[in-house]
């Protein structure tokens, strides 16, 4: 069950990192540039939300999923080898 939480975590990072590149910045048009992105309001014209935004929020949500749940997996208590029954002491055979 971890194995398989952790590889689709890294699968959900990678593809998060690769959705985040691929986005344009926020004044990476021509006008931007030449410090001309004067034209936004006081906290930015939102416009309609793109596929890429969608799928950053996805990912993200995702990924925050898959990182808890492997916290909660690695914090439960294991079982350990030394933490079993005591072997009876073995006495040496008389002869």
């Amino acid at each position: 069950m971890t194995v398989l939480l952790v590889v689709l975590h890294v699968i959900i990072s990678i593809f998060l990192i690769l959705v985040v590149l691929v986005q344009q910045g926020k004044g990476a048009d021509l006008a931007g540039a030449f410090g001309g992105g004067g034209s936004q309001t006081a906290f930015g014209a939102r416009g309609a939300t793109t596929l890429l935004h969608k799928l950053t929020t996805t990912f993200f949500i995702l990924f925050v999923i898959t990182s808890m749940a492997l916290a909660v997996l690695q914090a439960r208590p294991r079982g350990s080898v030394m933490s079993g029954t005591k072997a009876a002491p073995t006495s040496p055979a008389k002869r």
